[in-house]
């Protein structure tokens, strides 16, 4: 190992974004990729995702593509409001 391979740390929006009533669950992978679930619908929606600042822009695995922007630690992604799992708000 050489001093380029050390591990970098995941970027800060890296894991999982949920709505208040739990029913869209995005989880930001480190590998740049995305898993949605729907309700029970497990990986309803994946894809790709990178990130310039706080704003995400996303390119569905079907081509689709959407933006996200991070303010004040609420992922706001197109029509969705989403929290880190562990946010008091999303119960």
């Amino acid at each position: 190992m050489n001093g380029n391979d050390s591990p970098r740390e995941p970027h800060p929006h890296v894991g999982m974004w949920v709505t208040a009533d739990g029913h869209i669950r995005q989880e930001l992978l480190p590998n740049g990729r995305y898993d949605e679930a729907r309700g029970n619908r497990r990986s309803a929606y994946t894809g790709r995702y990178t990130v310039t600042g706080n704003h995400l822009d996303y390119v569905d695995d079907t081509g689709f593509t959407a933006t996200g922007d991070v303010r004040d630690g609420v992922l706001y992604h197109e029509h969705l409001v989403l929290y880190r799992e562990d946010d008091l708000r999303a119960r």
